[in-house]
């Protein structure tokens, strides 16, 4: 995740710095949303039908593959449908790589201990995409530039899929549905569909993760707009800025992991969750405003927005609660709605800049998190 992440709080300036504007800007990264909402709704029943090792497999060589385009045919040749593509499709390894290790935690672990994994294991995402992927990329962009730091990222993908390969392959996993013929199959893909309509409980949950994590992606994008290109910050103090967040939400991750057995899952997401990330999306956008190129106030809602992020762990363990007969689909439910988080956020920011600017898309976000909690 580390790799993943190099280019997540800077590319979208990047790509406007080459002569796109914005929205144009945005609209690559709803693409690469769209590919990782689907990839991540597949990622649970594919892991059930060949094994979460061989999936993970898949979506690593096909994150290196796709980057390798995208550097080189997209950003190299400044070419924009080929970004879009490329980009695109690299959406569809990282979901598939992650939610399938996911779906082995759900397989191998009793339920008593599944939130408190899925804390850590949210823990190391970020380490990975936002402490080690934003941090680093503000000490090598000044020495190896932004294009260097994104080409870095190869090396770092490579040795998580390759210490992947070496330190899974003989974990028990269940292996019960990977010989099923090929109708079966198809059944159980089908399946991560239907149980929205089936199960209105799922679907409920569909939506609250959905909203979950809309300002972590978008802001991302919308951020650099605001510090870099209007406050004076520079990049690698952005960069920084995102870092504490992520390095905070390492904590949080497992804190909220942990208060989630004796607080109440639904509780928590409610109280903290919702109503955290209402309040600290907006100081995230009004606070530096007043206090400008401030780099130690900027901080402030960094770290409230990692703390308040991380209430909404517990909703791993509550997909397959809701469906224990077919955690596989409820997996997939449940990483379809983080895939579609990172499609609907960008979607937003790029639907809303043209006519509201930054501030439009900010108070969008929290709209939704302030509908969410009043339902």
């Amino acid at each position: 995740m580390a790799g993943d992440g190099f280019e997540m709080a800077f590319l979208s300036r990047h790509i406007t710095d080459m002569g796109f504007t914005p929205a144009q800007s945005a609209v690559v990264f709803t693409f690469y949303g769209l590919a990782a909402a689907l990839a991540a709704w597949a990622s649970g029943v594919v892991a059930e039908l060949i094994t979460p090792q061989r999936a993970m497999m898949i979506g690593f060589v096909l994150w290196i593959v796709m980057h390798t385009l995208f550097m080189s045919l997209g950003l190299g040749l400044r070419n924009y449908p080929l970004m879009v593509l490329f980009y695109g499709i690299r959406g569809l390894a990282y979901p598939l790589f992650i939610y399938s290790f996911m779906m082995m935690l759900v397989q191998v672990l009793p339920r008593e201990k599944l939130a408190a994994a899925t804390g850590w294991f949210w823990a190391m995402y970020s380490v990975g995409i936002g402490v080690i992927g934003s941090y680093l990329p503000s000490l090598t962009i000044p020495m190896l530039g932004e294009t260097g730091t994104l080409w870095l990222a190869i090396i770092w993908v490579a040795s998580g899929g390759i210490l992947a390969y070496f330190s899974l392959r003989k974990v028990p996993v269940d292996r019960s549905r990977v010989n099923l013929p090929m109708r079966d199959k198809m059944t159980e893909m089908a399946r991560a569909v239907t149980i929205l309509f089936t199960n209105q409980n799922v679907f409920y949950a569909c939506l609250i993760r959905i909203i979950n994590t809309l300002s972590l992606f978008g802001f991302a994008i919308i951020m650099p707009l605001l510090f870099v290109d209007r406050l004076g910050f520079t990049i690698s103090e952005w960069l920084q800025i995102w870092a504490v967040f992520f390095f905070v939400t390492i904590f949080t991750n497992i804190f909220w992991g942990l208060t989630g057995e004796k607080l109440g899952w639904i509780r928590q997401v409610r109280w903290f969750g919702c109503l955290g990330m209402a309040i600290s999306s907006l100081t995230f956008y009004y606070l530096p405003l007043y206090a400008g190129h401030n780099f130690w106030v900027a901080l402030i809602p960094a770290v409230m927005l990692g703390i308040f992020v991380a209430a909404f762990v517990p909703m791993t363990a509550v997909f397959p609660t809701l469906e224990p007969h077919h955690k596989g689909a409820a997996v997939s439910i449940y990483n379809l709605s983080a895939g579609l988080s990172n499609f609907v956020a960008p979607a937003i920011a790029s639907v809303m800049l043209p006519f509201f600017d930054i501030v439009g898309v900010v108070w969008a976000y929290t709209g939704l998190y302030v509908f969410r909690l009043a339902c």
